[in-house]
């Protein structure tokens, strides 16, 4: 009898098969739209914001001038900091001087505040001249975009009038830049999501642009967006609802931890409020390509140097922290925040270097080691080897030496949809 079981299942197996295929299609289907796997190319590892009005098309170099000059101030607090790591320390002056800023945001909300509508418009046209004047000079980040004022009702009017004046001044003289992007801030509602989509599909139409070119950013900083109404994760529909445009949820610290009544000596990036919002963001984003920030420090490295080294020591510190939490992009304030940023950003990757590149040498041969490594853990250790040579903190050279992989074959391990294409380490 026992020998008659296997030929007895075996028998029903292609019609089960068809079953299944037939009670999972949908299923399947809803999978793969709703959680296509990490988006293609390089993500910046910082966004630097910038008041609309203080915009300028050298604003980059001038940024790059600034951090290079506060390091060369303040060489021997910085080297304190990374343990005495020179060559650590001439990385990121390398790094300053050829790309300070990697992600740039023209700032219309919070950080340039309410005017006049004829001077908003002014600026708004005027920063759309700066920003393609610099790219035509190739003094412009690799990324670039706007925030303009949210969707509730006392900005929303002022908000979608900023964004449809910059468009039309930027794609009058030439194609929407590579990696532009638009930031919806305050966000309270999945509508507001739904309504941003319905308007970026009608600019495009009006502007002459292809559909879906048009890509935008949410930024989580009100409790509503976190938890709704009726107990669930609006965050999670808020991405579902964005029609594939969604490209990022960035954490917005002060306003996020102001609405959730804490005294503002105890905001922080670090405060439990902020590991909760930015837990269910992390949850919210997995698998769909949506990509995380963390905010920012208002702790600036300015002033004496004891009020430089505090300040430094804070944002190394808070950088790090989210670097080992899974969230690789962070904002920056201040060209002085620029050498910790890189400088904690590149020991993360250089000090994790060889471990990684073992492991995954040891994953990828086969051979046995004192860890057991599977393959979602194979996919994490060569994205953080990508992201690493995304910045600039690995070379080409010292993770194909380390790894016996060239980029095509990490890129594959990581399921990424392309080879590294766009860091600076060869």
């Amino acid at each position: 009898m026992e020998s008659q079981v296997p030929g007895r299942a075996l028998g029903v197996l292609v019609e089960l098969e068809a079953e299944l295929d037939e009670r999972l299609g949908a299923v399947d289907a809803a999978l793969a739209a709703h959680y296509p796997g990490e988006r293609a190319g390089r993500q910046p590892v910082h966004t630097v914001y910038v008041p609309a009005d203080r915009f300028h098309a050298g604003l980059v170099p001038e940024h790059g001038a600034a951090a290079l000059q506060v390091t060369e101030e303040h060489e021997a607090l910085l080297l304190g900091l990374v343990d005495g790591d020179h060559d650590l320390v001439a990385r990121v002056r390398e790094k300053l001087g050829r790309e300070p800023v990697e992600d740039l945001r023209i700032d219309f909300e919070d950080g340039y505040g309410s005017r006049p509508d004829d001077e908003e418009d002014a600026d708004a046209r005027r920063s759309a001249d700066a920003l393609r004047s610099a790219i035509r000079a190739g003094d412009a980040a690799p990324y670039n975009g706007i925030r303009f004022k949210g969707f509730e009702a006392p900005t929303r009017r002022r908000g979608v009038r900023t964004l449809a004046v910059f468009l039309e001044r930027l794609v009058a003289d030439g194609p929407l830049p590579d990696g532009f992007v638009v930031t919806l801030p305050k966000v309270t509602a999945v509508e507001q999501v739904e309504a941003l989509v319905h308007t970026l599909q009608r600019l495009e139409e009006a502007l002459g642009l292809s559909g879906g070119s048009l890509h935008f950013e949410i930024q989580v900083e009100t409790p509503q967006s976190i938890l709704g109404p009726d107990g669930t994760a609006l965050v999670a529909r808020m991405v579902h609802a964005s029609g594939g445009r969604c490209t990022g949820l960035h954490y917005g610290t002060y306003d996020y931890s102001a609405y959730c009544g804490i005294a503002a000596a105890h905001q922080s990036l670090a405060h439990p409020v902020a590991d909760h919002a930015k837990a269910v963001m992390q949850a919210a984003a997995a698998g769909t390509g949506v990509r995380l920030s963390d905010g920012s420090t208002n702790v600036l490295p300015v002033g004496a140097p004891e009020q430089v080294a505090a300040a430094w020591a804070n944002h190394l510190r808070l950088v790090r922290r989210s670097l080992a939490r899974g969230f690789y992009q962070g904002w920056d304030l201040h060209p002085a925040q620029l050498p910790t940023r890189f400088a904690a950003t590149f020991a993360f990757y250089r000090e994790g270097l060889d471990a990684a590149a073992g492991r995954l040498r040891t994953y990828v041969q086969r051979q046995d080691s004192g860890v057991l490594d599977e393959p979602a853990t194979a996919r994490a250790l060569a994205d953080f080897l990508l992201r690493g040579l995304d910045c600039g903190a690995l070379s080409g050279a010292e993770v194909a030496d380390a790894t016996g992989l060239d980029t095509d074959a990490l890129a594959g391990l990581a399921h990424r949809a392309g080879a590294h294409a766009d860091g600076e380490g060869d």
